[in-house]
């Protein structure tokens, strides 16, 4: 996918009329709405940030840590004058919460959102919303840590954000939205919602379901207790263990929203898994280390394409 310059990030800096947004709402204060603001805050300084989280303990800390310029005790008094809505909720809430904020929304609004499946989202928001426009996002960023002091301002940087808008969508709000995220320092991409979620599923869904599955079976073993796997976890496991332990809410919006292309991939896994099982049993040498060389080469890739980092503990520090 091409990459785009996302050096003009610092041109919009106290320079309101340049704003893609002036006015922009988020809903739902978690890592990825917390981060949200903090890069709003930091990249565009003049857009004025109001927002609103169903947990009254969050709104309380967003508060205290002065995220937004208004944290709003009810959804519609968080939208009431926004032009740029997003979503910042699980999947499964996307549809509930956008049928709340329906009647204090303002016509022109625009209602986006950062879930990790999109077809499903595109529907519930269509649906929940019909007079408003919609363009669904997906921000490829992430830790497995939640919660609204779990959120840094440098999260978007460089990273991939999927606008996945429908057809009939506004190309000016399009490129509306594309300078929003540009403007973060995300390298935006624009594809179909299906062909998103298709994506998606290979590159992030079966990975999660594989090391919920993974850490699951580790748990499980009875000719092992669970302090000797802690105790003795290589570093193979100690990563399937950051992936598992990401929010569980999320991920169980996500594999049902997304549950068709899901088990597309889950079946091409299995039948792989099983020639790497056939391989092992009849000593095909050849067979693992073609596929061993195969995925090396991939990883190469990812760390030249600057999605990750080759030091060993991959970049990830603390933040």
């Amino acid at each position: 996918m091409p990459r785009r310059d996302c050096g003009a990030a610092g041109d919009y800096r106290g320079r309101r009329l340049m704003l893609p947004f002036a006015r922009v709402s988020i809903i739902g204060l978690g890592l990825i709405g917390s981060s949200l603001a903090r890069a709003v805050r930091a990249q565009m300084p003049g857009v004025t940030l109001s927002g609103y989280d169903a947990d009254p303990e969050t709104r309380e800390t967003v508060r205290a840590l002065r995220l937004v310029d208004d944290m709003a005790d009810t959804p519609g008094a968080a939208v009431i004058d926004a032009e740029l809505v997003i979503l910042c909720v699980p999947v499964g809430a996307m549809g509930p919460v956008a049928s709340a904020l329906r009647h204090d929304l303002p016509a022109d609004a625009l209602i986006s959102d950062v879930g990790s499946s999109k077809a499903a989202i595109l529907s519930a928001l269509q649906e929940a919303l019909p007079d408003h426009a919609v363009i669904p996002a997906h921000p490829v960023a992430g830790t497995e840590r939640s919660g609204p002091e779990a959120g840094f301002a440098s999260l978007f940087h460089n990273r991939w954000c999927i606008l996945t808008p429908p057809a009939d969508a506004d190309p000016n709000k399009v490129a509306q939205l594309s300078a929003f995220w540009e403007a973060l320092g995300a390298n935006v991409e624009q594809m179909d919602a299906a062909h998103h979620d298709l994506v998606l599923a290979v590159t992030s869904h079966l990975p999660h379901l594989i090391a919920y599955t993974i850490v699951g079976t580790a748990s499980d073993l009875e000719s092992v207790t669970r302090s000797e796997v802690i105790k003795y976890s290589a570093g193979g496991f100690r990563d399937f263990t950051r992936i598992a332990a990401s929010d569980p809410t999320m991920w169980r919006d996500v594999f049902l929203s997304n549950k068709d292309a899901v088990l597309e991939m889950l079946q091409r896994f299995s039948e792989d898994l099983t020639a790497l099982q056939r391989a092992i049993r009849w000593g095909d040498g050849d067979a693992l280390f073609d596929l061993f060389s195969r995925t090396r080469a991939i990883r190469r890739s990812i760390i030249e394409e600057g999605q990750d980092d080759a030091r060993p503990d991959f970049g990830r520090s603390d933040h």
